[in-house]
């Protein structure tokens, strides 16, 4: 397919596959830079995955076969719009959960196809580290966080495809940290909500939980001792009762908030001393974990301390969802990027691929 001239202004359709979401939305970016979402879908699989306490890919992929046309049809009717009012199709194509990206990557390569629609492949973090243009108005460069459950990342935010990272999770990531302290203390899946609400409740001076890489030359996190020690204390009690779970909580919440706290102020060091003295001072956070008000509020007093301003979006916007895709795509669009049809799904796809590898980590980082 050849590309076609960018143009000021795009429509773009969005699917997100990654995980355990099927999303599919369309969003306009107008001629002035502005962006409009016109429809914005998402159906979660937690009721599908909360017997395993966590997600199962087979059964992730099969749902996403399940819904994901009908979820399509239903964005494109949402905005009133048709196919031809379409400049383009963007899907997530790494990195996830192999079969869920190949579900979404291949219907928009078959849309592109049969409607002659350049086709974005994008990757899932980057998707993630425009968002703010769309909500805040906000272009680079910045400094982003992305806290998830499969990533704990600081990126400085150059601009649409340039980026650097500044540091990684070297074992698990904080989303993950959260889901397997809840699945260790009973509390179901998703487990930051759940950990988040038994905190609420909880005394959090109760456990000294260590906070790992505080005060490490550089921004990298560690999660999986700060697991270990909430495993040892629970062994501890067993049986516990509802209070100690609710002061594990606590206990471990305020550990990990001090720990990205911490990290968060060494990454607005570095940004500022990489992007120089005339650099804006923004600091994005997104990805599921963003939505945990302790975290947001931690974060709020850190950027005030250093001077940076903070940018969250809503939490339907900080969690997986294919808004951020379609304005990602349109982003790309505005600069004629058109992916050939046999681009490849890639389960793992680091946005900065030159960042040197995390002292100490696993495949994760």
């Amino acid at each position: 397919m050849t590309s076609p001239e960018p143009v000021p202004g795009q429509t773009v359709l969005g699917i997100e596959t990654s995980c355990d979401e099927t999303a599919a939305a369309v969003v306009r970016r107008g001629a002035d830079g502005r962006g409009e979402i016109l429809s914005n879908l998402v159906r979660s699989q937690i009721e599908d995955h909360a017997a395993f306490g966590g997600v199962v890919p087979e059964i992730a992929a099969r749902a996403h076969v399940e819904v994901l046309d009908k979820m399509i049809a239903a964005a494109l009717s949402d905005a009133g719009l048709g196919w031809d009012d379409l400049s383009g199709v963007a899907a997530t194509a790494g990195p996830g959960l192999a079969g869920g990206l190949l579900v979404g990557l291949t219907t928009a390569k078959a849309i592109a196809l049969v409607r002659d629609l350049p086709l974005i492949a994008l990757n899932h973090l980057e998707a993630h580290a425009l968002t703010a243009g769309l909500t805040d108005n906000l272009p680079p460069p910045y400094l982003m966080l992305i806290v998830s459950g499969g990533h704990s990342q600081f990126i400085i935010v150059r601009d649409v495809g340039a980026y650097e990272r500044l540091g990684t999770t070297v074992d698990d990531a904080l989303g993950e940290a959260f889901d397997k302290t809840a699945k260790l203390l009973g509390l179901g899946y998703p487990g930051g909500p759940a950990v988040e609400r038994a905190a609420a409740t909880g005394d959090a001076r109760r456990f000294d939980f260590p906070t790992p890489m505080v005060g490490r030359p550089e921004p990298h996190f560690s999660f999986a001792g700060l697991k270990t020690a909430v495993r040892q204390a629970a062994n501890t009690l067993e049986p516990a009762s509802d209070q100690d779970i609710s002061d594990i909580c606590a206990s471990f919440q305020r550990a990990a908030v001090a720990a990205v706290s911490d990290r968060a102020e060494t990454a607005m060091r570095l940004y500022a001393q990489r992007t120089g003295p005339d650099a804006p001072r923004h600091f994005v956070v997104a990805g599921g974990v963003a939505a945990n008000a302790a975290l947001r509020a931690a974060l709020e007093r850190v950027s005030e301390a250093n001077g940076f301003s903070l940018f969250v979006p809503p939490p339907r916007l900080c969690t997986d969802n294919a808004v951020m895709v379609a304005w990602a795509g349109a982003l790309w669009r505005d600069r004629g990027r058109a992916d050939p049809l046999d681009v490849p799904a890639r389960a793992r796809w680091p946005l900065d691929v030159n960042a040197p590898k995390a002292i100490g980590a696993g495949v994760k980082a």
